[in-house]
């Protein structure tokens, strides 16, 4: 398991390099640019500055998140060959640098769903919260508009040049289906794998967040039969997913476990945090203990070692404690013990792996 942090640059982040550094086992930065509009091309100038940055601090940047996919290429549209030309153009300077994972999502519209960026935790804490009954009521333009009130740092997924045409999207997704959006998947992909397996890339695609329909609108990459499914769209073992335990597991139904162990050829990359799930829908993000949330952590860790797992890991969101003033859902404390959590449980099992290794030679003797 190779441990990263996900950074917004220089600027862009309350977190320095310099502090994710001091993280035990953090060996990489997960990035963007995401002052980039969405379907442009990347400029290598920029790809470089980070790279230098990073380095400075001994931390590599192979993984990005994300080279977002423009609508109109979910949509279908007779301009997503431009798009798609530029996405591969930015695949290829990503090699350059020495990107080996890219991880991006096919949501339309809206790339993660919260209505509440703060919600008080009886701990006194902070999190995300996704309150379901809300959900149905409320016009999507209040919930970009409410979004968007932390202006001073990007929330990727909502650019604001393209929510500002918020109804042109919907509109423009009135007759679009499930069935629509799986062919327009499949036509990106055939046009973008081949370029990202020359170029020793790995596409893997993030799950839906939550993973089912909001406010009408299609969404596919949902539980353990669709990412099924999608990895039959194309053969390529470069053709992957990004595994995350929170999106997935705000599903009930979704069994993480089995899906780490039928996928684990095809998981370079993967989110670990935890949501306590209601009865009601509702769901709110955690610590990444495991009997804090709906989330067996601990199993999932245990499922990655058990499975030989050498693929990239970052912690995802986590509560804004201390009176850490940051990104929603990206603060430093939280994540930070997050991951210790993690190492803890990857430790535990390697150390038992060991001390059975060494009975078994004794018993040889």
């Amino acid at each position: 398991m190779r441990m990263t942090f996900r950074w917004f640059g220089e600027g862009n982040d309350t977190i320095t390099l310099e502090q994710i550094k001091q993280i035990p086992g953090v060996e990489g930065i997960v990035w963007a640019l995401h002052d980039v509009p969405v379907g442009e091309e990347w400029p290598i100038e920029r790809m470089l500055e980070m790279k230098k940055l990073a380095e400075k601090h001994n931390l590599h940047i192979e993984v990005v998140e994300s080279v977002n996919v423009h609508e109109d290429i979910k949509l279908g549209l007779p301009t997503r060959d431009r798009y798609i030309e530029n996405y591969k153009k930015t695949i290829q300077k990503l090699a350059k640098v020495g990107v080996k994972v890219i991880c991006y999502n096919f949501m339309p519209v809206f790339d993660w769903i919260r209505t509440d960026l703060n919600k008080t935790l009886s701990d006194g804490s902070t999190a995300l919260f996704y309150e379901h009954s809300r959900i149905k009521d409320i016009d999507p333009k209040e919930l970009v508009n409410k979004i968007s009130e932390n202006s001073s740092l990007t929330m990727p997924g909502w650019e604001p040049e393209r929510l500002n045409h918020l109804h042109q999207l919907f509109e423009a997704y009135k007759n679009i289906t499930e069935d629509d959006l799986w062919a327009n998947l499949k036509y990106f992909l055939d046009q973008i794998i081949p370029i990202a397996e020359l170029h020793d890339i790995k596409m893997a695609i993030h799950p839906d967040d939550p993973p089912w329909p909001v406010f009408s609108l299609p969404r596919i990459v949902t539980n353990q039969k669709n990412i099924r499914k999608i990895l039959q769209l194309n053969s390529s073992p470069y053709h992957c997913i990004t595994l995350c335990t929170g999106s997935l597991g705000a599903n009930l139904e979704n069994d993480l476990v089995s899906m780490i162990h039928e996928f684990i050829d095809r998981i370079p990359f993967t989110h670990i945090r935890n949501v306590r799930v209601y009865d009601n829908g509702d769901f709110v993000e955690t610590s990444h203990r495991s009997k804090d949330g709906s989330v067996d952590v601990s199993a999932i860790i245990h499922a990655y070692y058990e499975s030989g797992f050498k693929g990239y890991c970052r912690p995802d969101h986590g509560r804004h404690i201390w009176d850490e003033q940051c990104r929603p859902g990206y603060g430093l404390y939280d994540r930070a013990l997050g991951i210790m959590y993690l190492w803890g449980a990857w430790d535990a099992l390697k150390n038992k792996q060991s001390v059975r290794k060494e009975a078994k030679e004794e018993a040889a003797w």
